[in-house]
C-alpha cells in the first residue's frame, strides 16, 4: 500500500501528494493527483509528469474542471480553454466557494458573494463573465447594494452601510483574481476596491463605567412597573441571562462579539486553561484569520465562573436581539453608534487611559492587533504576561461591580448548578 504525505494542493476530492514507499522514500520524483472513485470504490491516481507544484496545481485544476464541472480542457496540455468559451462570474463565485469552504471566513463570504448574485438576478445578467466586471460595472454595483436594506432577525430592517457593500466587492476581486489564477479568465479584477479606511466610519460612542454597570443592571436587577410581580422579575432575569453572560466575557476579555460567542471551557476545544488563568480566544481546530484571536490573562472576578461552568459559556448563537432591547430600554444611541462592538470598543477606551502610551501594547495584544512571533509561544502562561492589562481590566470590573453589585456574580442557571 503506498504511503502518501499530507496533499500539497486539493481541490474537492483531487488532492496533490508524492508519492512514497514504506520507507518514506519517493517512489516517483513526479506529483501525483489522487481522488476517490465512487464508481470503482477505490482510491485512483494519476501522475502530472512534473515536480513542480505550480504546474501541478493547474493540472489538478483542470481535472476537477473536466470531471466535477464539465467544462472544456485542451487535450494536449490539460488545460481549461477558456479563451473561447468566456468564464461566467456565477461560475467563478461557485468554484471559489469550493475552494474557500474550509476557511473560518466562509460564513461571512457566502453572504457577501450572495449579494452579487443577487444583483446580477435583478438586473437580468445571470450571464455576465469576468471579462464584464469592471469600473462602472461595480460603480453600478454599490448603488444598487446601497439601497438594499438589511433584513434584522425582529422584521425590521437598516440601512446597508458603504463599508458592508465593499466588503462585497473586495470578495468578488478575489473570485475573479482566483479565476484568473487557475486560468480560467484572461486577466484579474479590473477594478479597485476601496480601502475600509475609505468607506467605513467608526463609531464614537463609547460607554463609561456608569453605563457599564447600568447594562449589567439590566439584566440582574430590572426595573419594574407598579404592579407587577416578582414572578415576573424572576422571568426577565432568566431572559436576560445570557445577555449577562455576554457582557461578562466582553468585559474581562475585550473581545469581539464572535469570539466572545465562542469562549467554551469545553476540554476539548483547549480554550479555558484554568491553573494558569489563561483564556485562548481562538478554539482548537480553528484557523486563525485576520482578525486575529489572543490568548490572554483572565481578572480574577471572571476565572471562578469559567471554573464553575461547562461548554460554552454564552449558550445561545447570538444575544444581539436581547442587547438591542437594552439599547433601547437605556436610550443608548442609535445609527449603529452602540451595537455589539460597544463593550470592546469602551473598554479599549478606558484601559487605553490607565494603561497610559508606555504599556499600551498590552492593550493591543489583548485586542488581537497585535500578533505575537514564534517566539513568545509560550509567554501566555508566564505570571507576568500581560500582567498590566489584566490589573487594569480588574480595576474596571470592580468599579462596575461598586455600582452593580452582582454583575459578577454566578447567573441564575449556574446559581442552579442545572446541567448543561
Amino acid at each position: 500500500m503506498r504511503k502518501q504525505d499530507q496533499p500539497l494542493y486539493s481541490r474537492g476530492r483531487y488532492k496533490l501528494v508524492y508519492d512514497r514507499k514504506r520507507n518514506g522514500s519517493l517512489r516517483s520524483p513526479y506529483l501525483q493527483i489522487v481522488w476517490y472513485d465512487q464508481a470503482t470504490g477505490r482510491n485512483r491516481s494519476r501522475s502530472t509528469g512534473t515536480a513542480s507544484v505550480e504546474d501541478a496545481q493547474h493540472q489538478l485544476d483542470a481535472l476537477y474542471l473536466e470531471r466535477e464541472r464539465g467544462q472544456a480542457v485542451c487535450p494536449s496540455c490539460g488545460q481549461p480553454l477558456q479563451a473561447s468559451a468566456r468564464h461566467l462570474v456565477t461560475d467563478a463565485i461557485a468554484n471559489y466557494l469550493i475552494a474557500r469552504e474550509t476557511r473560518a471566513s466562509i460564513s461571512a463570504i457566502r453572504p457577501r458573494l450572495a449579494h452579487v448574485v443577487a444583483y446580477l438576478t435583478e438586473i437580468g445578467k445571470l450571464d455576465a463573465v469576468c471579462e464584464d466586471i469592471d469600473e462602472d460595472w461595480i460603480d453600478a454595483f454599490r448603488e444598487w447594494a446601497s439601497e438594499v436594506p438589511i433584513a434584522l432577525p425582529n422584521g425590521d430592517t437598516r440601512e446597508r452601510a458603504p463599508g458592508t457593500v465593499e466588503a462585497s466587492v473586495r470578495q468578488l476581486a478575489a473570485v475573479i483574481n482566483l479565476a484568473e489564477a487557475n486560468r480560467n479568465t484572461l486577466s484579474r479584477a479590473k477594478f479597485v476596491p476601496k480601502k475600509p479606511a475609505e468607506v467605513s466610519q467608526t463609531p464614537m460612542y463609547r460607554a463609561d463605567i456608569p453605563t457599564l454597570a447600568a447594562m449589567f443592571n439590566y439584566c440582574i436587577d430590572p426595573k419594574m412597573a407598579k404592579g407587577e410581580s416578582e414572578k415576573l422579575r424572576d422571568r426577565r432575569i432568566q431572559f436576560r441571562e445570557q445577555l449577562h453572560r455576554f457582557l461578562q466575557i466582553s468585559v474581562t476579555t475585550w473581545a469581539r462579539p464572535d469570539a466572545a460567542h465562542d469562549v467554551s471551557v469545553d476540554s476539548k476545544r483547549a480554550q479555558w486553561h484554568s491553573a494558569s488563568r489563561t483564556l485562548n480566544l481562538n478554539p482548537k481546530g480553528r484557523a486563525q484569520t485576520k482578525k486575529y484571536r489572543p490568548i490572554i490573562p483572565v481578572a480574577r472576578q471572571m476565572a471562578p465562573l469559567l471554573d464553575g461552568h461547562k461548554g460554552f459559556y454564552v449558550e445561545v448563537a447570538s444575544v444581539r436581539q436581547a442587547f438591542e432591547a437594552l439599547q433601547q430600554a437605556l436610550y443608548l444611541p442609535g445609527d449603529r453608534e452602540a451595537g455589539l462592538k460597544l463593550v470592546r470598543r469602551s473598554m479599549a477606551q478606558l484601559a487605553r487611559r490607565r494603561l497610559g502610551e508606555r504599556d499600551w501594547v498590552e492593550g493591543k495584544i489583548f485586542l488581537g492587533h497585535h500578533r505575537p512571533d514564534v517566539s513568545d509561544i509560550y509567554a501566555p502562561f508566564d505570571p507576568d504576561y500581560l500582567s498590566r492589562a489584566r490589573e487594569v481590566t480588574e480595576q474596571i470590573i470592580d468599579e462596575i461591580i461598586v455600582l452593580a453589585p452582582n454583575a459578577f456574580q454566578p447567573t441564575g442557571g449556574q446559581r442552579r448548578n442545572e446541567p448543561r
